[in-house]
């Protein structure tokens, strides 16, 4: 067989795939879920907050009467670990087109006592009842294509364990910002790149909640260093994206007081914008 009709394949499909495995919740009650936080979803010892909305995104789903997150807000109270967790869900109000939730999760400091480390608020829908209709002046962003652009593999090996999140992803960065990887950050805020998931899992409303969270901070592109830790997030998911890579781009105009905001669009293969984000991050000055 071809190489390429063997790796068409081998390639994963949406229900069946890692992410979906290291999502996945196990009702242990009505509105309660189990869940074990994989440690392939880390970089350096913090679990993606991309991947823990997505996992809280994944119990809403099965607790709440519609299917697709609309908007999710989460409020990152402590840093969550892989392993075991349980995911507390409560209906605010079930209407006709949307449904509203929220959600927490814990996990177990050393005495055993619960800690909760994410609370969210979230309303869903049916994406595929909306209207065909779009009136926007928003633009895809101009990344090259994407053998002109670079990944993880293209750089120095990494530190055994920093970043198992990159083994997961299929991440092209577009070269314009990647002034910080060779010690000359361009000062713009600015991250744009492909993405996917490397085992070539299409996207859907679920693994959008990670886009939003998974390129590089645009701190790097302002010349800071270190772990930008997501203080809240809040994610917009326009329409179920068509097949294929989709490109993200990040932009960050206000660092003050040792907060930014990163303002994320997502675009898929038909040119739509299929997911929006600003979530508000600490940064390490000095």
């Amino acid at each position: 067989m071809p190489e390429a009709a063997s790796a068409a394949a081998t390639r994963a499909t949406i229900g069946d795939s890692e992410f979906d495995r290291d999502t996945a919740v196990s009702r242990r009650a009505p509105g309660v879920y189990d869940v074990d936080l994989s440690a392939g979803w880390t970089i350096i010892n913090a679990v993606n907050g991309g991947y823990l909305l997505a996992v809280l995104g994944r119990a809403l789903g099965d607790a709440l009467p519609h299917p697709d997150p609309f908007t999710v807000s989460a409020h990152y109270l402590t840093a969550s670990q892989p392993g075991p967790a349980v995911v507390r869900t409560e209906t605010v109000r079930a209407g006709r087109t949307l449904s509203t939730g929220q959600a927490s999760l814990f996990q177990y400091d050393d005495a055993g006592n619960e800690v909760e480390r994410i609370r969210v608020l979230a309303s869903y829908g049916d994406l595929g009842t909306l209207p065909d209709d779009v009136r926007t002046s928003a633009k895809p962003p101009a990344i090259p294509p994407m053998d002109q652009c670079f990944g993880p593999e293209d750089g120095p090996a990494p530190v055994d364990g920093s970043s198992a999140i990159a083994d997961r992803l299929m991440l092209k960065l577009d070269p314009a910002t990647l002034g910080w990887a060779l010690g000359q950050p361009s000062g713009r805020g600015e991250m744009r790149a492909w993405f996917g998931l490397a085992d070539g899992r299409d996207a859907d409303p679920l693994s959008l909640l990670l886009a939003v969270d998974a390129l590089p901070p645009t701190a790097f592109e302002l010349g800071l260093k270190g772990w930008v830790p997501t203080v809240e997030l809040t994610v917009h998911v326009r329409c179920r994206p068509a097949p294929g890579p989709l490109r993200v781009a990040i932009t960050t105009r206000n660092l003050a007081g040792g907060f930014l905001e990163e303002d994320a669009e997502v675009w898929d293969s038909a040119d739509r914008l299929v997911a929006q984000s600003r979530q508000l991050a600490r940064v390490r000055l000095g």
